[in-house]
């Protein structure tokens, strides 16, 4: 996969030089999956994160009813999802499901691991990246829930 697609999708990308991109795909896998399947389901799941190159991803969690879930996000290309994994071997907190096919690059935490002990300063940058975008999303949601009331 080209490293120009990368940078062109991703904000957390953007100020990456070509050659770490390409270093950073060394560690990652594309991943195609059709509309349907579920990529993780909440409390279980293997830790890696998703940066969505194209197609549509919901996250869901359950509610106290149980079986019942609330969608609390949908996420197109561009947006990167599970990258709290990255740091935690814990549960994931939410299910995804892939609501029409996507294609995507997955970073598993043992290669983001590998990542970082083989090339610290585009791992840790990566890292970064990631936290910032997470960040903005955070406020977002802060933003919603204020709004409600």
């Amino acid at each position: 996969m080209p490293a120009e697609l990368l940078r062109s999708k991703f904000e957390c990308f953007e100020d990456f030089q070509l050659p770490e991109l390409t270093n950073i795909l060394s560690f990652c896998e594309r991943v195609s999956v059709p509309a349907g399947e579920v990529l993780w389901t909440e409390g279980y799941g293997e830790n890696y994160a998703a940066f969505i190159l194209d197609g549509k991803l919901g996250i869901k969690k359950e509610t106290e009813f149980r079986g019942k879930y609330v969608m609390i996000g949908v996420y197109t290309a561009g947006s990167v999802v599970g990258e709290l994994c990255l740091l935690t071997d814990k549960p994931r907190t939410v299910s995804a499901e892939v609501i029409e096919p996507v294609d995507m690059v997955v970073l598993h935490s043992n290669k983001f691991e590998e990542l970082i002990e083989q090339h610290p300063k585009i791992g840790l940058r990566l890292l970064k990246h990631i936290f910032l975008s997470t960040s903005k999303r955070l406020t977002k949601s802060y933003e919603r829930i204020a709004s409600m009331f």
